[in-house]
């Protein structure tokens, strides 16, 4: 019987293979306003956010770097697709919010998304697909427990 581990790379080269898949269907969407790949995720964090993100809040949730993450809004808002605006909460880590030209953007692409995404999963039961993103959000809750866990542990470590 394969361990948990073991199963677990299994999990990781299917998203890897299902997310090329998935580039290559929603690519053309992207490239279309000559966006990158993360300048794409940025716009759309903001977009979608229910309140204004900082740089660091969509690092922090994304995986990404602040340093890749900061460059990609600064080219999301030199196109005029966000703004920056003072975060009372924070003199350093400004808010950034839609412009209307980048909500028109991202709305428009999210419903080109929506009918590739219609052709993408033809033939697959919904009900599948409703499984495996219940699953996924647990085991990256607990892989998120997990790294924290880690992290405290390599923390205490050093300073022994």
């Amino acid at each position: 019987m394969k361990r948990a581990a073991e199963i677990f790379i299994e999990l990781v080269d299917e998203i890897a293979r299902s997310r090329g898949r998935t580039d290559l269907a929603f690519r053309s969407i992207r490239e279309a306003h000559g966006l990158t790949e993360v300048e794409n995720i940025v716009l759309t964090a903001v977009t979608h956010a229910q309140r204004p993100p900082t740089v660091p809040q969509i690092g922090r949730a994304l995986g990404h770097p602040r340093q890749v993450v900061q460059r990609a809004a600064d080219m999301l808002a030199t196109r005029g697709l966000i703004e920056w605006r003072d975060n009372p909460d924070h003199k350093r880590a400004r808010l950034l919010i839609p412009t209307a030209q980048g909500i028109a953007m991202r709305e428009g692409d999210d419903a080109e998304g929506l009918r590739r995404a219609a052709q993408l999963t033809e033939g697959i039961d919904p009900d599948m697909i409703a499984r495996a993103v219940a699953d996924l959000r647990a085991i990256r809750a607990i892989m998120s427990q997990n790294l924290r866990a880690m992290a405290e542990r390599e923390d205490v470590g050093e300073d022994a």
